[in-house]
C-alpha cells in the first residue's frame, strides 16, 4: 500500500513538472524577442524573399506527437509491457516539453532576425533613414525569433527519442545487434526525418543555417538526456527495457560484484 502511494505521489510530480514546462513554453510563445540592432551594413543577410514553409506547423505537430506516440503504441501491441510504456510516454513528455521551455526562451533572449526579415520589417522595400519597420508588428516581432530552429529542435527531440527507443529495443549497438544493417538503418531513420525537417528551414529562408545546427543539437542532446534518466544506455544489455524493469538485475550485479546487498539507501543513489 505504502509503495504505491508513493508510485502515485511520484507519477502526480512528473505530470505537474510537464505540464508547468508546457505552460512556460505557451507564455512564451507570444511574448515579445529583444530587438536587437541591426546595421545598414549587414541588411544584406536578412533581404531573402519571403516564402510558405516547407514543413508548416500543420505537418510538423502531428510528425512531433503522433510519429512517436504511434511507436510507443505498436511496441506495447507487441510486448503488453505497460511499465514500459509508461517510462516511454514519460521520457518523450519530458523531452518535448523541456525543449519548447529552453528553445523558446533562447529565441526572446538572442532575438536573431529571419533570413526574410528585411521583408518583414519593409514590406515595400523601402527603407526609413531610422530603420524603424513599417510592416505589421506581430509579423516583425516574429522575423525576430530565429536563432534556434524551434522545428529543428522539436523534430529532433521527438525524432531522437523515437531513434534511441526503437535503438534500445533492437539492441542496435550491443553485441546482439551488431552486424545487422537493417536494424542500424531503422536507428537511422527517424533522425534522417529530422534532418530533412531541420534542413527545409534554411530552404524557405526562415532559418540561418547557425539556427538550424544549434536547434538540431539542442533537440537532440534534451532528447538523449531525458531518454537516459528513464532508459539504460543504448550499449548495455538491458537497453530494451525502462531502469525500473531492471532494478532486480542491477542488484544482482550489485551482489555478484561486493558479496554483499546493498543498504536501501545506497541502492537508490547507486540505481
Amino acid at each position: 500500500m505504502a509503495d504505491s502511494r508513493e508510485n502515485s505521489s511520484n507519477l502526480f510530480v512528473e505530470v505537474i513538472v510537464r505540464v508547468v514546462l508546457a505552460l512556460i513554453f505557451i507564455e512564451l510563445e507570444g511574448a515579445k524577442p529583444f530587438s536587437r540592432k541591426i546595421h545598414p551594413d549587414e541588411l544584406w543577410l536578412y533581404k531573402n524573399p519571403r516564402s510558405e514553409s516547407y514543413v508548416p506547423v500543420v505537418m510538423l505537430w502531428p510528425l512531433v506527437f503522433i510519429t512517436p506516440a504511434a511507436v510507443i503504441f505498436a511496441m506495447f501491441l507487441l510486448q503488453r509491457d505497460k511499465i514500459d510504456v509508461c517510462q516511454a510516454v514519460l521520457s518523450l513528455t519530458l523531452g518535448l516539453s523541456l525543449n519548447g521551455a529552453l528553445t523558446n526562451m533562447i529565441k526572446l533572449i538572442v532575438g536573431r532576425p529571419r533570413p526574410d526579415f528585411f521583408w518583414r520589417c519593409f514590406p515595400d522595400g523601402e527603407v526609413n533613414p531610422d530603420l524603424e519597420c513599417t510592416g505589421d508588428e506581430s509579423v516583425v516581432w516574429e522575423g525576430r525569433k530565429s536563432f534556434p530552429s524551434g522545428h529543428s529542435s522539436f523534430s529532433f527531440a521527438s525524432m531522437g527519442f523515437v531513434a534511441f527507443y526503437l535503438a534500445g529495443k533492437l539492441h542496435v549497438f550491443t553485441p546482439f545487434g551488431r552486424g545487422r544493417s537493417w536494424r542500424l538503418c531503422i536507428f537511422l531513420a527517424p533522425l534522417t526525418v529530422a534532418t530533412c525537417v531541420a534542413l527545409s528551414r534554411t530552404c524557405d529562408y526562415h532559418h540561418h543555417w547557425q539556427d538550424v545546427l544549434c536547434g538540431s543539437l539542442l533537440g537532440l542532446s534534451i532528447s538523449y538526456l531525458c531518454y537516459r534518466q528513464y532508459y539504460p544506455s543504448l550499449d548495455s544489455l538491458h537497453a530494451h527495457r525502462p531502469y525500473i524493469g531492471i532494478i532486480p538485475y542491477l542488484e544482482l550485479d550489485a551482489v555478484r560484484s561486493t558479496g554483499q546487498p546493498r543498504p536501501p539507501e545506497e541502492q537508490v543513489k547507486w540505481i
